[in-house]
């Protein structure tokens, strides 16, 4: 779950893909001061432009915005009040620009009874005739408008990373959107509407930042309709370790991590950068994304093992998160102290399980002691191992899918004492 900061982030990033003002760190002064004229013509509650300057970190200030203030940001962008932001995105688990998105809640079993199955082709065919009806009455309006639909082959798109190797890394878009009907011409960076620039027609190129590695699907968009896309791998360079923090991470070097046959951070390197472990740990990460060779989602083997080393204050459950990045999609595999699986989530592809719906304590662990994780993955199946035993199986069908990325997410700090990727022909070991 994420803190109250990651949970400001999210807000903001929700704010700024609704202005649609491009990148908040190119905003200036008079920016916040519509910002707090917006707010107030459609919250009737004001909200100063310092105040939001100090939000989006413009000018220094090492608080939060206090619960009055919050509540005003989250019913800008459609909530009742902060609280209900926080119970609607408290399963959010955000690692800035990640390759990876939401997935849909397909952990349900299928062997429905009949009259549920009824029900549902009922509820299909009533929403079918629902969408159908918007559809038609969205077509004439466009019409009625003489707005012209935008056409893929009226534009192009390329990319071209500044970096092979390494974050953060610059990636120069050309592109060609003079054939636009209009000035609305977006470069989104990824799935996240949140990572988006706003650019002109007129122009051909612009420059992006990107803070985390991963396999990412950049986008042309032209009146809100994508027009060309391109796909992206931003590698690591070996492994990177990385802090979540807006409106970038922090990251450390590799003789600050590896040492020892373990990949570790300690608390004392954590706080020598003034990063704070209280009231609630920040997320620690350790990337490796590079290619592996012809290694998939449906035919591998992953082996680790690992220890979260941080249970201070409102860090007591441990949370911790291992990645296998995929083109387009990830395996997710939490661990946690005992007692709080509710608050975890297991995917594999498009398959998803919540703890809150679902008996996960399998995955609740002692981590006095390196955790050791095996899964197997085979003709469309996977079986997850702790420490030699069977954890949980995925009986659903796995999508096939190149891995391109291991990720390790320590809330708090961990350790890591040897990684294994292989199938029958590809093997990728690292004992640091």
């Amino acid at each position: 779950m994420p803190n109250d900061d990651e949970l400001l982030s999210i807000a903001k990033k929700k704010i700024e893909a609704r202005l649609g003002w491009g990148n908040s760190t190119d905003w200036v002064n008079h920016d916040f001061l519509d910002l707090s004229k917006k707010i107030q013509g459609e919250i009737g509650i004001p909200i100063s432009h310092v105040t939001l300057k100090r939000i989006w970190g413009k000018v220094k200030y090492d608080s939060l915005p206090n619960t009055f203030t919050l509540n005003i940001l989250a019913q800008f962008v459609g909530y009742e009040n902060w609280r209900d932001f926080k119970v609607k995105n408290e399963d959010s688990f955000i690692i800035p620009q990640m390759s990876v998105p939401p997935l849909p809640d397909t952990g349900q079993k299928k062997n429905k009874s009949t009259a549920k199955e009824n029900q549902k082709s009922l509820k299909v065919v009533i929403s079918a005739a629902i969408l159908i009806g918007v559809a038609v009455c969205v077509s004439l309006f466009i019409i009625y408008k003489g707005e012209k639909k935008a056409h893929p082959t009226d534009y192009s798109f390329s990319i071209k990373k500044v970096l092979k190797k390494g974050l953060p890394n610059s990636v120069i878009f050309d592109y060609d959107a003079s054939r636009a009907p209009s000035d609305s011409v977006i470069i989104q960076q990824s799935w996240d509407t949140a990572l988006r620039t706003v650019v002109s027609k007129n122009q051909h190129q612009r420059t992006l930042i990107y803070y985390m590695p991963g396999f990412f699907k950049p986008k042309l968009v032209v009146n809100e309709q994508i027009v060309k896309e391109q796909d992206l791998l931003i590698q690591s360079d070996g492994w990177l370790t990385a802090v979540q923090a807006w409106p970038m991470p922090i990251y450390f070097r590799k003789e600050d991590v590896l040492a020892n046959g373990k990949m570790s951070l300690s608390v004392d390197k954590i706080k020598a950068q003034n990063i704070s472990l209280s009231p609630q740990a920040p997320l620690l990460f350790y990337f490796n994304v590079q290619d592996f060779g012809e290694i998939y989602s449906d035919n591998f083997v992953f082996e680790t093992s690992l220890k979260n080393d941080y249970r201070e204050g409102s860090s007591i459950c441990q949370m911790t998160t291992i990645y296998l990045l995929c083109e387009g999609t990830a395996v997710g595999i939490p661990l946690c102290t005992k007692g709080c699986e509710s608050a975890i989530n297991f995917f594999f592809n498009d398959f998803k399980v919540s703890g809150k719906q679902q008996d996960l304590s399998s995955f609740g662990v002692d981590f006095n002691e390196f955790v050791k994780l095996r899964v197997e993955s085979a003709k469309g199946k996977a079986n997850i191992f702790l420490n030699d035993k069977l954890c949980y199986e995925v009986t659903s069908d796995i999508t096939k899918s190149k891995i391109i990325g291991i990720a390790f997410a320590f809330r708090g700090t961990g350790t890591v004492n040897y990684v294994k990727l292989s199938n029958e022909e590809v093997s990728f070991e690292d004992r640091f």
